[in-house]
Formats: C-alpha cells, sequence, structure tokens
C-alpha cells in the first residue's frame, strides 16, 4: 500500500475515535440489515427463525465493533502515554 493507505487508516481511526458510539451502532445496524438480507433468501426457513438469526447475528457484530472500540481507546491511550514520556 504505500503513503495513501497508511493515510486512510489515520482517517479512518480518527473518525472511530471520535465517533465510537456511532461506529458501534452502524456496524450494528449494517450487520443486521446484511443477516436479514441473506436470511430472506432462505426459503425453507420460518419467519421467525430468520429474525431470530438475524439478532444473533446483529448481537455478534456489536460485540466484535465493542472490542474494536476498546483497542482503539487502548492504542490512544499507549500513544498518548508514550508521548507524554518522551
Amino acid at each position: 500500500m504505500g503513503e495513501g493507505g497508511n493515510g486512510m487508516f489515520e482517517s479512518i481511526r480518527d473518525w472511530v475515535s471520535e465517533h465510537k458510539m456511532r461506529s458501534v451502532a452502524t456496524l450494528w445496524a449494517s450487520g443486521i440489515a446484511g443477516s436479514i438480507a441473506y436470511n430472506w433468501s432462505q426459503p425453507n426457513m420460518k419467519t421467525s427463525v430468520k429474525i431470530i438469526h438475524a439478532r444473533l447475528h446483529a448481537q455478534a457484530f456489536t460485540l466484535a465493533a465493542l472490542v474494536g472500540c476498546a483497542a482503539v481507546e487502548y492504542y490512544e491511550r499507549t500513544q498518548t502515554e508514550t508521548a507524554k514520556a518522551k
């Protein structure tokens, strides 16, 4: 990737850092929408099972997003402590 890829990573990290809860909500909404779309393509499932599966997938996406936000927060704190030590 070069410099352009690094700048894109930094801009995404900055946005997530400023909008932690919005990024969790966005990931949750896209996860449940994708899960519903996938489950609705399965013709041999009952509607209630499709909704339950979509909810379970959304919970997994939410946990992943929260872990990601925690990782960003940890990274920022270690970077701040390193900068203060110098």
